[in-house]
């Protein structure tokens, strides 16, 4: 089937190429909004190899993007009156930061895909327009050493390519900044969301039926009203990660996000307090203490892939020291709110 993006083909001497159109229409809105909610989003992908947009010709510009389609739309969506050649490489369907740190985004797979797309013959220039966030996974040596092109790294954004070709394919220092604006941090929300929101409703579950329990045996009244109660602070816990922590990261103390997690996840705990709504016996609130903060701290956490503020070596000694400080705190808070039901 014809995709909607696609509006025809130019004849070369390396084949036929496709063009893609350079607007986005309520179709590939749609897709980015289902890709954003996590829906699909693996499956959202668009064929490697080369596009056209515009009318290019031998002297046009290569641009290098991902195969995930909303990888490929924005950068399509900036190319308006531009004549230019899209080389999109196989990434698993992941987009270009984060597949330039899983190695898919890299040097092989651009040297490669030059030669399958017969990119040599297509076009009478040696250059490649690779976007920053890239770097971290192409060696421009080897590249040129085994394909012959030179790797010159483009802005950090899309939308800034007009200018930076206007600039003699010079990079300004604004074009080089990477910016993680509270408009960066909330699209990233819906998909964290979705992702952790089946295990939060799994918890929901055994902890509204564990609430049932007491020391004269098991009550239906006592499930629904502690069980709600319980089921109201995981969700509570969960929205401070997901939501809170990012929306306020720069203001929240720490470099980690598991301590800015755990920090919101405080807050949350005084608020609770303060409001009376968490009145148990000290046993039930020591165990809230612990269970609110490992979740606050581990969802927050989830957030160090797609930030400015970490390093994938930074990422891994986090986690090294954060994930098991979290399932001991989770799980010793659990057991005491099952030991505090009998109290």
């Amino acid at each position: 089937m014809k995709k909607k993006y696609i509006t025809g083909s130019i004849e070369t001497k390396g084949g036929e190429i496709p063009t893609v159109s350079t607007s986005i229409d309520r179709m590939d809105k749609w897709g980015a909004f289902k890709a954003r909610c996590s829906i699909g989003r693996m499956r959202y992908t668009i064929r490697p190899g080369l596009y056209a947009a515009g009318n290019p010709d031998q002297d046009s510009i290569v641009l290098v993007s991902a195969n995930y389609k909303l990888s490929f739309d924005v950068l399509r969506s900036s190319l308006h009156g531009i004549d230019a050649w899209i080389l999109v490489l196989d990434t698993k369907g992941i987009n270009v930061w984060c597949a330039a740190g899983k190695g898919t985004f890299g040097t092989d797979e651009i040297v490669n895909r030059i030669e399958q797309t017969r990119l040599k013959e297509i076009i009478g220039h040696r250059k490649l327009i690779v976007p920053q966030l890239g770097a971290p996974g192409v060696a421009a040596h080897e590249v040129k050493k085994h394909s012959g092109f030179t790797v010159i790294y483009g802005p950090v954004r899309a939308s800034d390519i007009l200018s930076f070709l206007e600039n003699g394919m010079v990079a300004t220092a604004e074009m080089r900044k990477v910016n993680f604006s509270m408009r960066d941090r909330s699209v990233l929300v819906p998909v964290e969301f979705v992702m952790g929101f089946k295990h939060l409703v799994l918890a929901s579950v055994v902890f509204f039926l564990l609430a049932g329990l007491h020391k004269g045996g098991y009550s239906t009244q006592v499930a629904l009203t502690a069980g709600s109660r319980s089921t109201l602070i995981l969700l509570l816990a969960f929205l401070t990660g997901t939501i809170m922590v990012p929306m306020l990261l720069p203001w929240l103390p720490g470099r980690s996000f598991s301590l800015k997690g755990l920090i919101a996840g405080l807050i949350l705990i005084v608020v609770l307090g303060v409001s009376g709504f968490a009145e148990s016996n000290i046993i039930e609130s020591l165990a809230w203490i612990l269970i609110v903060t490992a979740i606050s701290s581990f969802t927050a956490m989830n957030f160090t892939g797609a930030s400015t503020y970490t390093s994938l070596s930074g990422v891994k000694k986090e986690m090294r020291i954060a994930v098991p400080l979290q399932i001991t705190a989770s799980l010793t808070g659990v057991t005491l709110w099952i030991i505090g039901r009998f109290v």
